[in-house]
């Protein structure tokens, strides 16, 4: 939100809403020390501007059954085979849109292209989405995969520096 100024009261908020979404505004007014109202304005800015950009549930994957995560190095190749005015990327990128088991997608710098996070149930689920999915795409040509064998930290809450833009 650099077009607009952030102070410590809006970065307050951010970091009780981060810590739970659920809450009511007069829970975050509270804990931000402002009244109902005008905390209810910032919070409406801070959603209209992008800053709060979606509320969301977390789900535990394990309890739904996903109890396999990896990280897939992709690489693709760069000209060719796709239908004109289309990369060999825009033909991946559209379809890591309709494959369930990727949850995260970053076009990465160096040797390769893309890092996906990727939730299935087992191996043998992994080993179907490789087969099916991604190596079966015409763009790949080379896949590097990690498993995590434990979560050590994982958070959604962005850092907020003592200093935002504007603030």
């Amino acid at each position: 939100m650099i077009d607009a100024a952030l102070d410590k009261i809006d970065r307050k908020i951010l970091e009780v809403l981060q810590g739970n979404g659920r809450l009511t505004n007069l829970e975050v007014a509270e804990r931000v020390n402002l009244s109902p109202s005008p905390c209810l304005r910032r919070i409406r800015r801070l959603e209209e501007s992008g800053v709060i950009r979606q509320y969301a549930a977390l789900l535990e994957p394990r309890k739904i059954g996903l109890g396999l995560l990896a990280y897939v190095n992709v690489r693709l190749e760069k000209q060719g085979g796709a239908p004109k005015g289309k990369t060999p990327a825009d033909l991946f990128r559209a379809a890591i849109e309709i494959w369930p088991e990727v949850v995260a997608c970053y076009a990465m710098t160096g040797e390769m292209d893309f890092l996906l996070k990727v939730y299935v149930e087992d191996m043998e689920h992994f080993s179907r989405f490789m087969k099916d999915q991604l190596l079966s795409h015409p763009s790949v040509i080379d896949v590097r995969s990690s498993f995590a064998l434990e979560s050590i930290k994982e958070t959604t809450a962005l850092p907020l520096p003592a200093s935002l833009p504007g603030g």
